[in-house]
């Protein structure tokens, strides 16, 4: 097989599996993305690990499941010692370096507890997911959990757009027909221009941060993060964009008055939420998604921009491009905003691999149906740039047989899980946080989601790809509840931090029985020589 150099892995916060033009879309058109899936493999059911920011995120980062990082909801630290993508590429020379956002929350109290010192090199590695910052942005500041201070601000200051935070009053703001600022929180602003002037928005400046890290990168190996913050709200981008699409390109919701019915408290809990019942509006979708769109479209754009970059400097030959969200957008879809539950609007994403290797040359330009987790990506990495296989550590599996067109025994099931214990919903439904947990399991056909105190919902994608019939409760489909369920305790009894000895190291263990020195169970002398184990006292004068 042959050894990858480069890795840049494209993030685009919250971006909807179906709003490529390559996934479908009818009205918004992405012919860059449309033109790396032509050369590489596109991903058609590819599901992440928790469908909110922080611990999706923290499982692409880790290989690992949410119960095994223990990263449950944004603004919960991985833990010190978490292994982390960034640790099994280090340990093959390569390096693994961030340009954009994470969501990471350093576990400082960890790091005090342990003497780690937040400025030195493990300090920094630990407090940013594993990876080596070149850039980090998340976003929003200067208030909450993240970077309160990113370079960004700075940046717009040097192009005379200042301010006490120019982040806010240009990127996140509109301006008024008498001066006034509009802020781009609020969505009936958002058709209208940001002020910032398009080449200075986030989009365009992480992309250029990119080049210069690649630029600079010199000869040592790399994995470059590249992640941009958007098209995650807030829903506003400034021109020419704003106007690209308007009310007419608007798909109609998926969304039916059964839903809007259900009998089930965790879905009912939800559409209460601010933000769903704001979706539910059709004047807030007119006014938001074609926003959401010309976001995507300047993404688009700019993938352009640096795909150009990477194909007049030979890198094109020698990095693998990995484009992908951590999540999606309901969008009003089944009554709902933002993400959080498992429809594929939130938990389904757009998965495109483009692997220059002579060996991926037989499936350039094809899609697979393979479930695939946001787990997967960890371990493709680590085997395409020359590390061995730690299946003790990352729970994922490498995609390198799909991208190679090799038949393989693959997955059953594709496995998400949310912890909602701090959400509005769990003081609605009045549960304990410790039973604020919601699991699904899909097989390909069949998504069932466990909502621990309540009924499990069922959902038949063959019949009904929309999602909008709930079979949870229908007495026909006992069977299949059954089996998914079933199949999810049995992932879950599966060993999930059993991760300091390897599989070679308990096989060894195994095999040589009982360590040095101990004999267990020997009647007598000769009974432990027939063993071939070594006498207990082997014989001495004791009188010498």
């Amino acid at each position: 097989m042959g050894k990858l150099r480069n890795v840049l892995w494209i993030m685009a916060d919250q971006l909807r599996w179906d709003y490529l033009s390559c996934y479908g879309h009818p009205h918004l058109e992405t012919p860059h993305l449309d033109g790396l899936a032509a050369k590489g493999v596109r991903f058609n059911k590819a599901y992440v690990q928790s469908p909110i920011c922080g611990p999706s995120r923290m499982s692409f980062y880790t290989g690992r499941y949410v119960r095994s990082h223990g990263a449950t909801w944004n603004g919960f630290p991985l833990r010190v010692g978490e292994p982390t993508l960034g640790d099994h590429l280090r340990e093959i020379g390569a390096e693994c370096v961030l340009v954009g956002k994470t969501h990471m929350i350093p576990d400082t109290e960890g790091m005090a507890r342990l003497g780690i010192d937040p400025e030195s090199m493990i300090g920094v590695h630990t407090a940013e997911c594993g990876f080596t910052p070149f850039e980090r942005d998340d976003g929003m500041h200067p208030e909450g959990y993240y970077d309160i201070n990113p370079n960004y601000d700075q940046y717009l200051r040097d192009q005379g757009l200042g301010g006490e935070n120019p982040w806010e009053e240009w990127a996140n703001s509109a301006q008024g027909d008498d001066g006034e600022l509009l802020s781009g929180w609020l969505m009936e602003n958002s058709n209208k221009p940001a002020r910032v002037p398009e080449e200075h928005s986030e989009t365009p400046y992480m992309t250029t941060r990119g080049i210069e890290f690649i630029e600079q990168a010199g000869d040592k190996p790399w994995l470059c993060h590249l992640s941009y913050i958007k098209p995650h709200w807030p829903y506003i981008v400034p021109p020419p964009y704003h106007d690209m699409y308007g009310a007419d390109d608007v798909i109609p919701a998926v969304r039916s008055n059964a839903e809007r019915m259900t009998d089930h408290p965790v879905y009912r809990a939800w559409q209460n939420h601010r933000v769903c019942k704001a979706f539910s509006r059709d004047e807030v979708r007119e006014r938001v998604i074609p926003a959401y769109m010309g976001l995507i479209k300047q993404l688009d754009d700019q993938m352009g921009r640096l795909f150009a970059y990477l194909k007049e400097t030979g890198r094109m030959e020698d990095t693998m491009i990995v484009m992908s969200s951590d999540h999606g957008d309901y969008l009003g879809d089944h009554w709902l905003g933002e993400k959080d539950l498992f429809h594929d609007a939130s938990a389904r994403i757009p998965l495109i691999i483009y692997d220059p290797r002579e060996e991926a040359d037989a499936t350039r330009g094809t899609t697979s149906d393979a479930l695939v987790e946001g787990i997967d990506l960890a371990p493709t990495f680590l085997e395409l740039m020359g590390g061995e296989a730690k299946p003790h550590i990352l729970e994922g599996r490498s995609l390198v047989p799909i991208l190679e067109g090799r038949q393989t025994e693959w997955r059953k099931y594709a496995i998400s899980e949310y912890d909602y214990a701090t959400r509005q919903s769990r003081a609605e439904l009045e549960i304990d946080q410790a039973d604020a947990r919601l699991l699904m399991i899909y097989d390909g056909r069949w998504k069932y989601i466990l909502a621990e105190g309540f009924r499990p919902l069922l959902f038949d994608l063959e019949n009904d790809p929309d999602e909008v019939v709930d079979l949870g409760a229908e007495p026909e489909h006992e069977a299949i509840r059954a089996e998914l369920h079933e199949a999810l305790f049995a992932w879950a009894r599966q060993h999930h931090t059993r991760i300091t000895r390897a599989p070679e190291q308990v096989n060894r263990m195994a095999a040589g029985g009982e360590p040095p020195g101990i004999q267990i169970g020997f009647w007598n002398e000769e009974e432990l020589r027939e063993s071939g184990r070594k006498s207990v006292h082997p014989p001495v004068n004791l009188d010498s």
